[in-house]
């Protein structure tokens, strides 16, 4: 039988967590339901963030537990590694476990019986919309759901820090109002197994994360050149002819089973550029145009003496603040050439925990958890904006975690 959890925060988002996914699968193509992982019963998400939670606090040998549960069965996964004997969902066996899943791409395979939750063993690979739970720091739990076409990070749904919740809005009101922006973050709801697959920014964040070094990434119009009157003249490291290995690859046949190989690849290469010092400017095609540039304000434009920050979380309230308190000169640039640059993009990746944060409060758990994506974009007028700030240059900060 289910042991009572006694995690609070688990039994309030439960329910929230069942909905989500119950919504997805109901709104998927008749002919991709069959694909998809069954809906997790709210009861089931409730007692295993309560295990995975109370084993955070734990160590093992002095290492803090950090894993990966998937909520599947043996038969919905290739290859397998089933255990001898069922493990039932414990903090203890899931901290003896954790030294065996640390890599990314492991998850452990948690089923259940009459009994209540077991883990019968460990799966490289897991249907779509399958509940996904990770361990990523003591008391800092994140539920996703792996996307349909299999490319690039998981769908995030939820993130929860001790009794601290966080639930992904997937009709945030600030993206709308960003035409430009609204392109580059990762596709709404579940993507079909047929749809274009467009998540190279998200992909490109983790690599910038993977270097440890952050970075910025300036998105420019094709064929415009208008970009270069932010930018300190001459560049230091541009490319010519314009690099088009991602653009190549995304253009090639998606069938083939290379095909995602080659494009991580591709976003690997740009995003090791984006380790130097300075900007990686890329067109929205995502061409490499140069890297190390330095941004400058236009000569015809002003100071950024105003910005929005939100976060696409449900009751997130935008803040209005100046781009220096939003971070460091990473920030604060790339809130310049947005406003200089009004058909741009800029993108900030941040390891070093620097995040938007007003001074005096806390960094927003979002932001910090694994990495931070900051994108910046000019702001449309909309309902929200005080009157006072009307007049005023605005970028808008929207920061989403990876």
């Amino acid at each position: 039988m289910l042991s009572e959890p006694t995690y609070l925060a688990a039994r309030v988002v439960a329910p929230m967590i069942a909905k989500h996914f119950a919504r997805h699968r109901a709104d998927a193509r008749p002919e991709d339901v069959e694909q998809l992982a069954p809906i997790p019963p709210a009861g089931l998400v409730e007692v295993m963030i309560d295990a995975a939670f109370w084993a955070s606090l734990r160590r093992e040998e002095g290492h803090p537990p950090r894993i990966s549960l998937a909520l599947l069965e043996p038969a919905q996964t290739t290859l397998p590694v089933v255990f001898g004997q069922r493990r039932r969902l414990m903090p203890y066996n899931l901290l003896k476990l954790a030294p065996a899943v640390e890599q990314p791409g492991i998850h452990l395979g948690v089923w259940y019986d009459e009994d209540g939750l077991y883990v019968w063993g460990t799966a490289t690979s897991i249907p779509p919309l399958c509940f996904v739970l990770e361990v990523v720091e003591p008391g800092l739990l994140v539920v996703k759901h792996r996307r349909a076409d299999g490319f690039g990070k998981f769908v995030n749904v939820a993130i929860l820090r001790g009794d601290q919740l966080q639930l992904v809005d997937e009709d945030n009101v600030a993206v709308a109002d960003c035409p430009a922006l609204q392109g580059f973050l990762p596709d709404q709801g579940l993507p079909t197994t047929r749809g274009e697959i467009d998540n190279v920014m998200v992909e490109l964040a983790a690599v910038m994360r993977a270097h440890g070094r952050g970075g910025l990434v300036l998105i420019v119009p094709n064929q415009s050149t208008a970009w270069q009157e932010s930018i300190v003249q001459p560049i230091t490291y541009p490319v010519v002819p314009a690099y088009g290995g991602i653009a190549e690859d995304r253009g090639a046949d998606q069938t083939r089973w290379k095909w995602q190989e080659e494009v991580r690849r591709a976003i690997g290469i740009v995003g090791g550029f984006t380790a130097v010092d300075g900007a990686t400017i890329i067109t929205q095609d995502y061409h490499l145009l140069a890297f190390g540039a330095k941004v400058a304000r236009a000569e015809t434009s002003v100071p950024v003496d105003k910005m929005v920050l939100t976060e696409p979380v449900i009751d997130s309230q935008a803040r209005f603040l100046h781009p220096a308190q939003n971070g460091g000169t990473r920030h604060l640039a790339a809130a310049q050439f947005v406003h200089d640059q009004r058909d741009s993009v800029a993108l900030v990746a941040s390891q070093d925990g620097s995040s938007p944060y007003l001074p005096g409060q806390k960094p927003c758990r979002w932001c910090t958890a694994t990495a931070l994506m900051c994108c910046c974009c000019n702001l449309a007028p909309h309902q929200y904006l005080p009157k006072s700030h009307a007049a005023a240059p605005r970028v808008e900060a929207a920061a989403w975690r990876m």
